[in-house]
């Protein structure tokens, strides 16, 4: 199971600077990635709230994602393909095309149990809390000043969506590309809100937070 929280950031350097005062390492510098989510012709994947992704950074990866009744926690498979054109073909042959592309610079870092995960999309930065309990991603979001009542169970999907509608872009995929030239993009059009609305809490958590 995936459990995780994604926050918008209007200041990805504040962000840094915490992670910095908080301890947090470093385990991946920031990479290029380019995603393709796939779909039959029906859209049947979407509208049953799944997810078909292709990811490509330094390897391939393909990646199932299944709802529950908890936003923040998904049934997710996810494997390494070493031939991703092969992948591709394979989902053609079985009916899925890709419905949307999209891009972003990500950097990884460990904080106690958790990955956090500072995404740098077209359209504005989030971060993303993946630990292995909702407490401990809670507990994460907490020391880093981000409030969790403004977390976003939306998908990056579901927010370019927003985007697109309110901005009435002609363009299909969110690439760097696509969003050169465009003005810069207000949180309130991709229904966002700062995530970071607290001070910097470095307390240590128990042993039972972070498990």
């Amino acid at each position: 199971m995936e459990i995780e929280a994604k926050f918008y950031l209007s200041d990805p350097d504040a962000l840094r600077r915490r992670l910095s005062l908080l301890g947090a390492e470093m385990t991946h510098a920031q990479v290029l990635e380019r995603n393709w989510r796939f779909d039959d012709d029906q859209r049947r994947l979407s509208q049953q709230g799944l997810v078909l992704r292709l990811r490509l950074d330094d390897a391939a990866r393909l990646t199932f994602k299944a709802p529950s009744d908890v936003p923040e926690v998904r049934q997710e498979i996810e494997f390494e393909v070493s031939d991703p054109e092969a992948a591709r073909a394979l989902l053609g042959g079985l009916g899925y095309q890709p419905v949307w592309a999209y891009e972003k610079r990500r950097t990884v870092y460990q904080l106690a149990s958790a990955e956090v995960m500072l995404d740098e999309l077209p359209f504005g930065t989030f971060v993303e809390i993946e630990a292995p309990s909702l407490e401990a991603v809670r507990d994460v979001a907490r020391r880093l000043g981000l409030g969790w009542d403004r977390r976003l169970p939306a998908s990056y999907w579901t927010l370019f969506s927003r985007l697109r509608q309110a901005r009435q872009l002609a363009f299909r995929d969110a690439t760097f590309d696509n969003f050169a030239g465009q003005p810069p993009v207000r949180p309130a059009e991709v229904g966002a809100s700062d995530g970071l609305t607290a001070a910097l809490d470095p307390s240590t958590p128990d042993d039972k937070d972070i498990r």
